[in-house]
């Protein structure tokens, strides 16, 4: 009888919080908070490997070093050549965040990725857009930029009919949506796929310690596969980034 207690909670349950402080549209619900938290975590870690400074790192510094080594070696270097570096700041910035946004979601009592709500990813996304235009109108002037976007060197004239709303509406449109939805709909997914098989381990255990053995072994399994996940969804954000960034500062022969 007790298998017939399994009841998955609504969706908004999952996703939607009870303002803590305040009322909409500037209310402090858990997500905020766990938003407030990430940065405090990705200050806290950089400002205390940058207090510290040692000719042989340890500790904080070792990994905050390592960071961003990985960030410089295996993004910016790879998609925007040297003259990248300057971006390192910004991307490491945006790495970190959405890898600490992304990794509450498995923490016990916290349990919630921040970008599973659609607001942090959108504004990411807006800011990475707002950037590589702003980058481009700036190496290329306003009308070499525009004219870079809606007109693509190599292409037979007569197909820019076709071609020039197609780029212009993926570079302004397509770009910042698919950015901000992929890690969305990526961190949402997992966060529901935690919390189905948590509920049917839970109801099996009630009938069957036996019974909840392999929802309980898929939870753990993807509870690693979130850990994954998480460095994944913030390694795809930020290359991109830089990929678009790097688009921008020079146009395309």
């Amino acid at each position: 009888m007790a298998l017939l207690a399994l009841e998955f909670p609504p969706v908004s349950h999952l996703i939607e919080w009870p303002d803590l402080f305040g009322s909409a549209p500037f209310a402090v619900n858990k997500v905020v908070l766990l938003m407030f938290l990430s940065v405090a975590v990705v200050f806290g870690v950089f400002a205390t490997a940058g207090s510290r400074r040692s000719l042989v790192p340890t500790g904080v510094q070792n990994f905050a070093e390592s960071v961003v080594e990985f960030v410089q070696d295996g993004i910016i270097l790879q998609t925007m050549g040297p003259e990248g570096l300057k971006y390192t700041p910004f991307l490491l910035t945006m790495f970190s965040f959405i890898f600490v946004g992304n990794i509450v979601g498995i923490i016990p009592l916290l349990q919630m990725p921040v970008n599973a709500r659609m607001a942090v990813p959108a504004m990411l996304a807006l800011l990475v857009w707002v950037i590589f235009i702003a980058v481009g109108i700036k190496h290329q002037g306003l009308f070499g930029y525009f004219r870079s976007v809606m007109f693509p060197p190599g292409v037979p004239k007569a197909l820019y009919v076709l071609v020039t709303p197609i780029e212009l509406v993926s570079t302004i449109l397509v770009r910042p949506l698919s950015l901000a939805v992929r890690l969305f709909a990526n961190m949402l997914a997992g966060h529901l796929l935690l919390v189905s098989f948590a509920v049917i381990a839970a109801a099996l255990f009630k009938a069957t310690v036996v019974g909840a053995a392999l929802p309980g072994a898929l939870l753990v399994a993807l509870t690693g596969f979130e850990v994954l996940v998480a460095v994944l969804q913030a390694f795809i954000f930020t290359i991109l980034a830089a990929v678009y960034i790097g688009g921008s500062m020079h146009p395309e022969h």
